[in-house]
């Protein structure tokens, strides 16, 4: 694993400009490094092909797709496991009895899980919102974008542009995912090998608060690896688990 300074920006703020804020130097004297998470929530719903190509346009360097597993094996960008909070899942009555409780790294929550849905139902769904104090106008607008689309986008806006963009995909909760039979890291390093991603120099940091997945993806891959670390959460604030190494 390496070390390295990132700037995660969420690019929710009219006044923020990710070339000027980037002109910053870390400590090693390097331009700061410019990561659009969930992209630009501020904005438009999370993790939309949508939000992650204003991120771009507002000039992020990376785009940030949390991964979860369905359960026919396809990784989808979600910021957790659960859909309720970012889909319209809950108001499909045709998925009314799928809402479920199980435990999410030792703490029992009830929702409708990916993992609990094939791609061709989650492709059925509409990203929304997630916070009440943001514009919820696109709500139902877009889709629940896959693993590869995120990869095939930066690729294709790179192109456009005329610059890098990179991605850092999160391994959402990979603990509870192996529990359920759906292991998130082979099927993570088997798709940026497909994609051509396999070496340092590659534009991909794969980010988790685990660590045990993060010695696994050592060992399988050669791209760059960061560990989270976040101790502001609470499980009342978060309704998940706190964001600590484990």
């Amino acid at each position: 694993m390496i070390l390295r300074t990132i700037l995660a920006a969420s690019v929710a703020v009219a006044a923020f400009t990710a070339p000027a804020l980037a002109q910053g130097k870390t400590l090693n004297g390097q331009r700061a490094l410019v990561i659009a998470h969930r992209g630009t929530p501020g904005y438009l719903p999370d993790h939309t092909l949508e939000g992650y190509t204003k991120a771009i346009e507002m000039g992020a360097d990376f785009i940030e797709p949390d991964l979860v597993v369905t359960k026919d094996g396809v990784l989808v960008a979600r910021h957790e496991p659960m859909l309720g909070g970012t889909t319209d899942v809950a108001d499909r009555p045709e998925f009314a009895a799928r809402k479920r409780t199980l435990n999410i790294d030792g703490i029992p929550t009830e929702d409708w899980f990916a993992s609990d849905f094939t791609l061709a139902e989650i492709k059925t769904l509409r990203a929304k919102q997630p916070l009440a104090e943001r514009d919820q106008s696109f709500n139902g607008k877009f889709l629940v974008p896959t693993f590869q689309e995120v990869i095939d986008l930066a690729k294709e806006q790179s192109q456009r542009t005329g610059r890098t963009i990179g991605i850092a995909p999160e391994t959402k909760h990979p603990t509870f995912h192996t529990a359920m039979g759906l292991p998130i890291e082979d099927r993570l390093v088997e798709t940026l090998q497909k994609a051509g991603w396999t070496e340092k120099s590659s534009p991909v940091i794969i980010q988790s608060f685990e660590t045990a997945n993060l010695k696994y993806l050592r060992g399988k891959t050669n791209v760059r690896l960061v560990q989270l670390v976040d101790g502001s959460s609470t499980d009342a604030q978060a309704r998940t688990p706190p964001n600590r190494p484990m």
